[in-house]
């Protein structure tokens, strides 16, 4: 099978899987199990909300809360993500506003180093979102995009609704607390099937993958070297992405998802812990295990 092919083949079954969930969703993750501990076998998770699915075809295999609405920080950038790369012209040159100074220094945002008047490509400033979790590539990039952050917020929420997602609402392009902690949010089953849709585009799927990533020194921007924010990637076989997020509301937090055997699982866990990003990098870990090797996961309900 071609890579095309192979493409063609998972958008489709994201289509189809995307489709079947918005119908089904809230039956079927209201009937998976939701243990809190290890004692029978099941994951050890601390997350109060929680979901593992198929990534094939988005059937969740374990969850918790799943459906109720929590902040999710910067996971709020795999949206971000999504509406570029769906409007295209991801090569454009944009260049980084001044006015991301004192939007980064608001909440004491993380940052991939960009500098107001630097020239980047929109591809580039992806990479540097969604890599070291930019707050000021976000709002780069939504500056260019909407034209203006706030019509981009508004494309952003129109393609929540797109998908489905009813349990979901931006209020800022990284997942701040703008105006309030709480006023972007979502569940874990709409994060996973935000997930799936965006890791259904080869560009996201190679870029969150990587955990590190280079840019030499151009004619209109420095030299920037991005690490991944997601320990998961180093720490975890198969694990090919997606993304962290925190903050005061909403804790650690983890969109991810991992390939082994021929079989995907995706994932989110929200407020894992509201001190260590490892307590979401391990609620990860625990779920992955069990899906892919517990007597009740993945491999044996194949």
């Amino acid at each position: 099978m071609t890579y095309r092919t192979m493409v063609t083949v998972r958008r489709t079954a994201v289509v189809i899987a995307l489709s079947l969930t918005a119908m089904l969703s809230g039956a079927v993750a209201d009937a998976a199990p939701a243990p809190s501990g290890s004692a029978s076998g099941q994951p050890a998770v601390l997350a109060p909300f929680a979901e593992l699915a198929d990534g094939t075809t988005g059937a969740p295999l374990w969850t918790r809360a799943a459906q109720t609405r929590a902040p999710m920080g910067s996971i709020a950038k795999v949206m971000t993500a999504l509406v570029v790369l769906q409007s295209g012209d991801i090569d454009r040159p944009v260049t980084v506003p001044q006015s991301v100074i004192p939007y980064d220094n608001a909440a004491g945002a993380s940052t991939a180093g960009l500098v107001p008047g630097e020239v980047l490509t929109a591809r580039q400033l992806l990479y540097a979102m969604l890599i070291p979790s930019g707050c000021d590539a976000a709002y780069s990039l939504a500056a260019s995009y909407g034209p203006g952050v706030d019509a981009f917020i508004g494309k952003m929420n129109a393609t929540a609704q797109q998908l489905g997602l009813a349990d979901t609402h931006f209020t800022d392009v990284s997942g701040l607390p703008y105006p309030t902690g709480n006023s972007t949010y979502s569940t874990p089953a709409d994060l996973v099937r935000l997930g799936m849709a965006a890791m259904a585009i080869p560009a996201f799927r190679d870029i969150v993958s990587l955990p590190i990533y280079h840019v030499d020194a151009g004619p209109g921007h420095r030299d920037h070297t991005w690490q991944n924010s997601d320990a998961l990637l180093t720490s975890y076989p198969g694990a090919i992405g997606i993304k962290t997020g925190s903050t005061n509301a909403a804790g650690y937090c983890l969109l991810f998802e991992a390939v082994r055997g021929g079989h995907t699982l995706i994932g989110a866990v929200l407020d894992s812990s509201a001190v260590s990003g490892a307590a979401a990098t391990d609620d990860a870990r625990q779920l992955l295990d069990w899906g892919f090797g517990g007597p009740f996961g993945l491999l044996g309900y194949l």
